[in-house]
């Protein structure tokens, strides 16, 4: 095993969490000295909080208009509402796209500039369509075009400004989100109440008013992944190193890009949904989105049913809250930063006492006595609302890897606007149809309650994912640095490795390595953990800690099918073949990753054939009917047509006659002959220990010895756990002898 890498974790932690941005330290400067010593200045921030602005415009025009673009292009209302779902579908699927696309190259200012340019293109369209499906073409592409506002811009302001300032860097730009809230809806009124214009040309002016805006916004630069906090890591880490080396250069080290281990779309979502301070902001943001999405749809029917507010008052009520909101992120913003750089917890706990007090004050506004106190209320319950959003994503997103937080974040808008949306309009509508508009109102007090719960939870859990954060890329820069200096790297290397089968935990911080070419045994009791940890080297599995490297790459969330294009073949135990299909025909599947080259598929085959003379007897026959021994023989065939770098095995000999295991024994010796390494999962010592040199013993998910074979015969204590000691001692009688 590699003990460099953990050793330098524990030196550079501290470090690692003050680049992180967690300092232990109170906020001392001013927002504008920060980001004046940030570089950065004003700009990114303006020109990006302006895009927020502006995406907007859109969807409260097109709300508010909604009734005239109707009666104008002679469709229904129903028609109408379907458009909007599927702008907001668009919106929904485009921000995980905007997420791949920038994942590999860092090009979010243009993506964000560009998009920016086109929902303004769509506004201004609006206003010229003559059509349903027109307007349904225009909708859609606005929404394609908005989802990177969810997948692009906070990530990239986090990426763009100090770690230690990121609480009020998001707060700022909320404030922003929430101006857009205000904004629009006035700018409606103005063009249509003081300048009379019809919805087309509101829609035009508003476009031509974002089209300038978006301009703004075209010096956006990106500035790379992680340069502000995990960039930071890493020349902690190079500087103790060359501290350690006793001076010399401490020039950063080339990051490989592997396109080969580089993680997909749908495989960085997998590896997001195993953070468990990310599944709980995840199901924190659904269940805000029970709420937030359609509460002032319904509050404007309490309001006009309570209190009896029209049209003109409903509007006046709805921009005037915003300002108390965005007024409360200001002056709170700056204690939100205090309380992350001195621990993420207490940033996570105060986002659940936020939800939870929005809750109660929902309550009072449906209880209120006299209108100003229900005002009051709910402007107070809005702005706490609104804090909770900074909160959720600097705890969710510190936590995620720079490049995976353009998918992190789509995620979180996708769970808030979709998830929670939906399910909210089920919820509320039941709730309205049954108790009133005041019900509804009420009703969102419970996935309130949920939501603080779970923020509450994840409190709990923010700190120990930073640190597996930073432990992640101190071992992977100490290894590139490893590698950099000729130091040979394992083929395989497992270390601390945790995976659990829902609520029970198989494996517990689990090292295993295998050298090139070499051959190694894991040995242990029934349910001890061996399959699994093959699982997991094989990627049927994601452990839930811990890291899987491959000739140095980290593979640990990588899909199995890449695994086996990489050079990782593996042969379960029990039922290893395809039944139905003939001996020939489960060899060409085996042969899948050689594609279209069929003749390195005919040549593996021949060879297995020729290796296992009793299959090419019977190659036209259901590998189902075969015998026990053949099937395993068909089974390992796939290492001769692979010829993969590492073979996993599990239970080779399980159930099978002492010659049958002989000739399988005989052709893995060949196989790692060839320069495969072998991985042997087996329950039989004798046959295990008979072909290799090295060996892993695990009981209860945990390795209990590592080293020669030989120095394991002398573990009784170990041995008698599978009840083997007469094995044991005719292998120590024999071992002289291999």
């Amino acid at each position: 095993m590699i003990e460099e890498p953990q050793a330098g974790i524990e030196a550079v932690r501290a470090a690692g969490r003050a680049a992180m941005g967690v300092t232990g330290q109170d906020v001392r400067e001013s927002l504008r000295s920060a980001l004046r010593a940030s570089h950065a200045g004003w700009y990114p921030l303006l020109a990006l909080g302006l895009l927020a602005i502006i995406d907007t415009f859109q969807l409260y025009a097109y709300v508010t208009l909604g009734p005239d673009i109707s009666a104008s292009l002679g469709i229904s209302k129903t028609a109408v509402t379907m458009i909007l779902v599927l702008d907001q579908l668009a919106i929904v699927l485009a921000s995980l796209a905007a997420a791949g696309l920038v994942q590999r190259v860092p090009r979010r200012g243009l993506v964000a500039s560009t998009t920016g340019m086109a929902w303004s293109l769509m506004t201004l369209l609006t206003g010229l369509v003559t059509s349903i499906w027109q307007l349904g073409l225009v909708m859609v592409a606005d929404g394609a075009s908005s989802g990177s506002v969810h997948a692009v811009h906070k990530p990239l302001l986090l990426d763009t400004y100090p770690a230690a300032t990121r609480v009020r860097v998001l707060s700022a730009y909320q404030v922003a989100a929430v101006t857009g809230t205000i904004l629009s809806p006035a700018l409606v009124a103005l063009l249509t109440g003081v300048v009379h214009l019809g919805w087309r040309g509101v829609f035009v002016v508003m476009g031509l008013i974002c089209v300038a805006s978006s301009l703004i916004a075209v010096r956006l630069r990106d500035p790379g992944f992680g340069g502000q906090d995990t960039g930071r890591l890493r020349d902690a880490v190079r500087a103790d190193a060359t501290r350690r080396d006793g001076g010399g250069s401490a020039a950063p080290v080339p990051q490989s890009g592997d396109p080969a281990t580089s993680l997909r779309v749908m495989e960085i979502v997998q590896r997001l949904m195993i953070i468990p301070t990310m599944r709980r902001t995840l199901a924190v943001a659904a269940a805000l989105g029970v709420g937030l999405v359609p509460l002032n749809s319904y509050f404007s029917f309490f309001l006009e049913q309570r209190w009896g507010l029209g049209p003109t008052q409903r509007a006046l009520f709805f921009a005037l809250v915003p300002v108390f909101t965005a007024i409360a992120l200001v002056v709170g913003s700056r204690h939100g930063e205090s309380l992350y750089r001195r621990d993420p917890a207490r940033l996570m706990r105060l986002g659940a006492l936020l939800i939870g007090g929005a809750a109660v004050s929902l309550i009072a506004v449906v209880a209120a006595p006299v209108f100003w106190m229900m005002a009051l209320a709910f402007a107070l319950t809005s702005a706490m609302l609104a804090g909770v959003v900074p909160a959720l994503y600097t705890g969710a997103l510190s936590v995620v890897a720079p490049r995976m937080r353009p998918h992190a974040s789509a995620l979180l808008g996708v769970f808030l606007v979709a998830v929670g949306g939906i399910l909210g309009l089920l919820v509320l509508g039941s709730a309205d149809s049954r108790y009133g508009p005041a019900g509804s109102v009420v009703a969102v007090c419970f996935p309130c309650i949920v939501a603080a719960l779970l923020m509450r939870s994840a409190a709990g859990s923010v700190n120990t994912d930073l640190d597996n954060l930073i432990d992640e890329i101190v071992e992977a820069e100490q290894l590139t640095r490893l590698d950099a200096r000729g130091v040979q790297l394992p083929l395989l290397s497992c270390r601390r490795v945790s995976f659990s089968y829902g609520a029970l935990q198989v494996l517990f911080d689990v090292d295993f390595s295998v050298e090139d070419g070499e051959m190694v045994a894991l040995l242990g009791t029934n349910g001890a953990g061996k399959s699994t940890l093959l699982r997991v080297i094989a990627g049927t599995g994601l452990p839930f800690s811990g890291s899987v490297r491959y000739r140095g790459a980290d593979i640990t969330y990588l899909d199995a099918e890449r695994r086996v294009r990489l050079g990782i073949a593996q042969v379960p135990g029990g039922r290893a073949v395809f039944g139905r299909m003939s001996v020939v025909d489960n060899m060409r599947v085996f042969g899948f990753t050689h594609g279209r080259d069929r003749r390195a598929v005919d040549r593996g085959i021949e060879r297995s054939l020729a290796a296992f003379p009793r299959l090419g007897e019977r190659r036209n026959q259901a590998a189902g009917t075969l015998s026990g021994g053949e099937q395993q023989m068909l089974a390992l065939s796939k290492a001769l047509i692979l010829e993969p770098r590492l073979l996993c095995i599990d239970e080779l000999s399980l159930g099978l006659a002492p010659k049958v295991v002989g000739e399988l024994l005989t052709m893995v010796r060949a196989i790692n002959a060839t320069g495969t390494a072998v991985v042997l999962v087996e329950q039989s010592v004798n046959v295990a220990l008979s072909l290799v040199e090295r060996a892993y013993f695990m009981e209860k998910g945990e390795v209990r010895f590592q080293g020669r074979a030989s120095e394991l015969l002398d573990r009784d204590d170990l041995l008698r756990s599978v009840f083997l000691e007469g094995a044991a001692r005719g292998l120590a009688g024999a071992g002289t002898g291999r």
